[in-house]
């Protein structure tokens, strides 16, 4: 009778192959910063190519043979596949190798259970692992196949499977309310930062690209950096200090780092945390400018972004590392002189002011100069206009209304929610500062 290793280790044997089309493949380079990422001390790496899964093995079972051999050769603790297994797939493997098998998935919940420090974080951890433990337990261990019982006690009662599976589903109940708490805060929060006015970006970018290097230099905090994947999971916001006339503070926040194929489970258990990048103002998109790899990391992040919706948030791509190739700091414009893309490097500074200009240059052009006209039935929400000091001038027309000159953006603008019972009206632009000293 099969029961699974009990016990895993660091001592790992990593297996990769090429196969299936180019957009599926893993890269053998990603996966062994994964294993470095998660504490594993690599034995060796067994490589090969198939056009597609054994069933069985998802390996053939001569690499099966080789793998065996190796692990009895280096007396392996484990053996990590740079592939999505199947539990039958885990189950058959582990019972010729004689020691535990994790897939790719398994490793990158690994390393966010080691990484995970807030409350929330450990929280939408342990729901990812418990998901993808529930799809572990069908064929998984054969000892949950027993029934209770015992003399007097014989029945139909449930299997140990069943019980098991019953009490993880019990348990990613109990998480998703207490995570639907957090998600509570966080909209408390973010109508808050509404509330006042407060413009806000959102750093990310594929793990390791120096995101919270680049965070740490433009606000101050003390976020861990280090050259490793998903070196930082929890969520940090601090201010980001601005010099501009119509912008005072922005709020900048450093999230979990995106990888190529992000297990889903993954996705939804920090999607409380992933909704700071989609109700963002502004989204910096941190790029390895050193990597050659870095088109199809930009390609994997916006695809990540698009899952969670957050593709329509306006992005700014900020290339860093610029002081391992050969590029200066300098900004991209797109066809109308926007700015589209900073160079810079977060490690030596280099590029920062640009930066700084750039995020300050698309809040300020975000602030319009409009008349908004508001009924005299609405006096709170002229005081709400009046509460954000974004009131330049107004009058009173004859009938009493009021006939507001503010300075707002139209996203804070639509996040005031005008009651619509009165005849709310935007009455148009109105010049800018400059332009009416101007004149």
């Amino acid at each position: 009778m099969l029961e699974r290793p009990a016990k895993g280790g660091e001592r790992a044997i990593l297996v990769h192959l090429d196969i299936g089309s180019e957009g599926e493949r893993e890269h053998l380079s990603e996966f062994k910063e994964l294993a470095r990422s998660a504490n594993a001390k690599t034995l060796t790496v067994v490589t090969g190519s198939r056009s597609a899964p054994d069933i069985k093995y998802f390996v053939g079972r001569g690499k099966v043979d080789e793998i065996s051999n190796l692990v009895e050769q280096h007396e392996a603790e484990i053996v990590l596949f740079n592939h999505s297994l199947s539990p039958s797939q885990e189950r058959n493997l582990e019972s010729i190798l004689e020691c535990r098998v994790i897939d790719r998935t398994g490793l990158i919940l690994d390393i966010f259970a080691q990484r995970a420090r807030s409350s929330d974080g450990k929280l939408q951890v342990e729901l990812a692992q418990l998901k993808h433990l529930s799809t572990r337990l069908i064929r998984g261990w054969t000892h949950l196949e027993r029934q209770k019982g015992g003399i007097g006690l014989r029945g139909p009662g449930e299997t140990q499977l069943e019980t098991d599976r019953r009490l993880i589903l019990n348990r990613i109940k109990q998480l998703n309310k207490r995570l639907d708490k957090v998600r509570s805060h966080r909209d408390l929060a973010k109508r808050a930062r509404q509330r006042a006015e407060v413009p806000t970006a959102t750093i990310v970018g594929y793990t390791n690209a120096g995101k919270s290097t680049l965070f740490n230099q433009l606000t101050g905090a003390n976020v861990l950096q280090a050259d490793q994947l998903f070196a930082t999971l929890d969520p940090t916001m601090r201010k980001l200090a601005a010099e501009g006339e119509r912008v005072h503070d922005i709020v900048l926040s450093d999230t979990v780092g995106f990888i190529r194929h992000l297990p889903h489970d993954l996705v939804e258990a920090f999607r409380s945390t992933l909704d700071e990048t989609r109700d963002a103002d502004l989204l910096l998109h941190v790029i390895d400018a050193s990597d050659p790899e870095r088109d199809a990391y930009i390609e994997q992040v916006n695809t990540v972004l698009a899952e969670i919706d957050a593709d329509e948030v306006h992005q700014i791509k900020v290339f860093n590392k610029i002081d391992l190739s050969d590029a200066t700091p300098h900004i991209d414009y797109d066809d109308q002189g926007k700015p589209i893309a900073v160079w810079v490097s977060a490690m030596d500074g280099e590029g920062l002011d640009l930066l700084k200009e750039t995020i300050l240059a698309y809040f300020e052009g975000q602030i319009k100069r409009v008349f908004v006209n508001i009924p005299v039935q609405a006096g709170n929400t002229y005081a709400k206009f009046r509460k954000l000091k974004v009131v330049c001038d107004e009058s009173v027309t004859t009938y009493g209304d009021w006939v507001l000159l503010v300075e707002i953006s139209a996203s804070h603008l639509q996040a005031l929610d005008l009651d619509k019972r009165y005849n709310f009206e935007i009455m148009g632009d109105a010049p800018l500062a400059n332009e009416v000293d101007a004149s």
